[in-house]
């Protein structure tokens, strides 16, 4: 079965997909996830949002944001919010905002605790490096 891109009339958009993940936990973890989802959008406006990988154990799936591939994936764990990078490894990370995964080759992810607040700046600095290494640069439109 081939996925389409846009939903059938009986299935929700991603976007209301993930809204329906941020509402899930129904504490500080839906409000985290919605605040790392602004930043991802406002770092990013040509961002596409999809929700991948459901399966009986996470049946509502995990968000994604992509452009020209896969930027980051968010997870709700049991006492934090994960923002996973599949390419960290390659992204430049001067404040030091990965805090998990590091002993992979590859990935790299930030996990967000209760009470945490965002480097903003520097988050966003991490999702267009990971932007930049997903696209050839183009000439603005």
């Amino acid at each position: 079965m081939k996925a389409s891109m846009s939903p059938s009339p009986k299935e929700k958009s991603a976007s209301q997909q993930i809204d329906a993940i941020i509402k899930e936990p129904g504490d500080w973890r839906g409000n985290k996830l919605s605040q790392l989802r602004a930043l991802i959008k406002k770092a990013d406006p040509a961002v596409v949002e999809e929700v991948k990988w459901k399966k009986p154990s996470k049946p509502s799936g995990v968000p994604v944001w992509s452009h020209d591939g896969i930027i980051c994936v968010a997870d709700t764990l049991k006492n934090a919010v994960r923002l996973t990078f599949p390419k960290g490894a390659q992204v430049q990370d001067p404040k030091k905002l990965f805090n998990t995964r590091l002993e992979s080759n590859t990935v790299r992810a930030i996990d967000f605790y209760e009470g945490d607040t965002v480097d903003e700046a520097a988050l966003k600095a991490l999702i267009l490096d990971a932007v930049g290494l997903n696209t050839p640069k183009e000439p603005e439109r």
